[in-house]
């Protein structure tokens, strides 16, 4: 459902859907609500190309009252995903900058970062980052934030409801999930997207919409996978190369019988 970039777009990317918005980044950033005078949403059409891309990532962008906040949704792991958000903040940070301003008029940049897998090895589903002296714990700036809210934690750790009930929303895959949802939230914005994924569901362009991303995404997961386990035979392998290792040990460790390690990793051992 609201995992799946398309649907998330079509919720978080509507200017008709500001006070969802609002309280959905409000909740999240646990900042109060009336703090957020003017949301505007860029880069979120959805081109017949964007539906065909395999490999995409889901980012929003919004200015909350001068604040630049980007939102991204990554369903699948990515190798190096910590640096490249540290790089795309960096970005967003420094081409607010418009020619003759002076650096103090560089904007609070916040990345938001929902993740379906795990990143940290915490039980709790929400990290916070800051730029700190290491010994005095001093703060070097306030314009520098990034978020990363782990969804496969959330049923293990709780911190804040209401940040609880837009993540579950974004969780939700069921018909059974949303109503759970929709009888213990007290977050009337919570609600009123329920009912706007229930009526997006119904719709046949965007249930095609949700068809041919799902099948990307899930040829992402595969390619992906398989190049995992490619470069961990290779690894494998040399390891019993090296004698290091036995075959048996490898192809254990690989989930494989030892003539399937063999085949796959061939002149390598």
């Amino acid at each position: 459902m609201l995992k799946l970039d398309v649907i998330f777009k079509r919720v978080f990317g509507n200017d008709n859907n500001k006070a969802i918005i609002s309280a959905f980044v409000s909740d999240l950033l646990e900042i109060p609500r009336d703090s957020i005078k003017a949301i505007y949403i860029n880069n979120v059409e959805l081109t017949p190309e964007y539906l065909e891309q395999k490999f995409s990532r889901l980012d929003l962008k919004l200015d909350v009252d001068g604040r630049i906040v980007n939102i991204e949704m990554q369903v699948n792991f990515e190798p190096d995903f910590k640096e490249r958000t540290l790089f795309y903040w960096s970005k967003l940070y420094s081409e607010e900058l418009k020619a003759g301003e002076e650096y103090g008029e560089l904007k609070h940049t916040i990345c938001i970062n929902i993740i379906n897998f795990d990143l940290f090895g915490c039980e709790n589903y929400h990290s916070s980052f800051k730029v700190l002296e290491s010994e005095r714990g001093e703060l070097l700036t306030d314009k520098f934030s990034i978020h990363f809210f782990e969804l496969k934690k959330l049923s293990k750790f709780k911190k804040n409801k209401r940040m609880e009930d837009g993540l579950n929303l974004i969780n939700a895959e069921t018909e059974g999930d949303l109503m759970a949802i929709q009888q213990s939230t007290t977050i009337p914005e919570v609600k009123d997207t329920i009912v706007m994924l229930r009526q997006l569901s119904a719709d046949e362009k965007v249930r095609q919409e949700a068809y041919y991303r799902e099948k990307r995404l899930h040829d992402e997961a595969s390619a992906l996978g398989h190049a995992r386990r490619e470069g961990m035979l290779d690894t494998l392998a040399d390891l019993v190369k090296k004698g290091l290792i036995t075959v048996s040990q490898a192809a254990e460790e690989a989930n494989m019988s030892v003539s399937e390690f063999e085949t796959k990793t061939g002149a390598l051992v």
